[in-house]
């Protein structure tokens, strides 16, 4: 694989890379250090600030391995067929296994429940889309690949709709608006995103009021691209981030329950039967908790 560095970049290789191939920096770095990855054919250090022009050669690499276990974790399954399953996620579960942590994800408690997952992606068995750990709420599992294939068409297509709850910080005080803007990974922490012009993709989300309280708003929200943490950095962006967000709030965490943002619609075309099928789940207690504090707030 070859890669040539159009763009204006100032960051080091071993991050650069990591992200690009989504692979550990640490195995990123061990490929700088053997030889597998050169810049202009010369070898570099992991601390190499790549600039325009660079011409980075990445030879072959095996991809680092995990062995996938079925963990009996109970599952809220909010509907299933030979098809697909929808799953209202639980706070504080992980889609699905990285290097590092390979059990208690949504992944091992699917390969308990079904044998039948798609295998589109060797170790994201069944995963069409995700949400963040500590967001909450529903999204579908694919049984086999062509129901895989179809439903990322559909939401690649906007097909698909996913309608989210949050509680942000602050008062809106429009009715609705829609925030159109380019989402990428933060120049100054790469495990963060941010909205940006540098190596971004375009994302947009919209958004409707539902209740004003006197210090912070409860909006839906719907997402016209699926950008990762998107919701967040866009809400962050506008300078309403979401209560309780750990990374990108800004204010002191009320607890540790998790973020107020729960996915609580979800609609698509069944891949089989291409009839248009809406699920709808309601807030979680972490979520209902702390909106509840803002309740009695107003009231008093």
């Amino acid at each position: 694989m070859e890669l040539k560095i159009e763009e204006n970049l100032t960051i080091r290789i071993d991050a650069y890379l990591s992200e690009k191939l989504e692979l550990s920096r640490s195995r990123i770095s061990k490929m700088i250090d053997d030889g597998t990855i050169l810049v202009n054919d010369k070898k570099v250090k992991n601390s190499y600030l790549l600039k325009t022009g660079d011409i980075v050669k990445i030879g072959e690499y095996k991809e680092e391995q995990m062995n996938l276990e079925p963990v009996n974790i109970k599952l809220d399954i909010v509907y299933e067929d030979e098809d697909v399953i929808v799953i209202n996620k639980p706070n504080g579960m992980v889609v699905h296994p990285a290097i590092g942590n390979t059990t208690n994800t949504l992944v091992n408690a699917l390969l308990y429940h079904s044998k039948n997952l798609s295998d589109v992606n060797e170790y994201r068995p069944g995963i069409v889309h995700r949400i963040d750990a500590y967001t909450t709420g529903l999204l579908v599992v694919a049984k086999n690949n062509k129901s895989h294939e179809i439903l990322s068409k559909q939401i690649s297509e906007k097909k698909a709709s996913r309608n989210y709850i949050a509680l942000v910080w602050g008062v809106i005080n429009e009715d609705t608006a829609t925030i159109d803007a380019p989402i990428g990974r933060d120049n100054n922490d790469r495990k963060k995103m941010a909205v940006t012009s540098i190596n971004s993709k375009n994302a947009v989300t919209h958004l409707k009021v539902i209740k004003r309280f006197k210090d912070a708003t409860l909006v839906e929200l719907k997402l016209e691209t699926g950008r990762t943490h998107q919701i967040r950095v866009h809400m962050n962006y506008i300078n309403h981030p979401i209560v309780n967000d750990p990374v990108y709030g800004r204010r002191k965490k009320l607890d540790d329950t998790g973020q107020c943002l729960h996915a609580y619609k979800l609609g698509f075309f069944h891949p089989t039967t291409n009839k248009y099928m809406e699920f709808e789940c309601e807030l979680p207690e972490c979520f209902k908790n702390i909106l509840d504090k803002f309740e009695k707030e107003m009231q008093g």
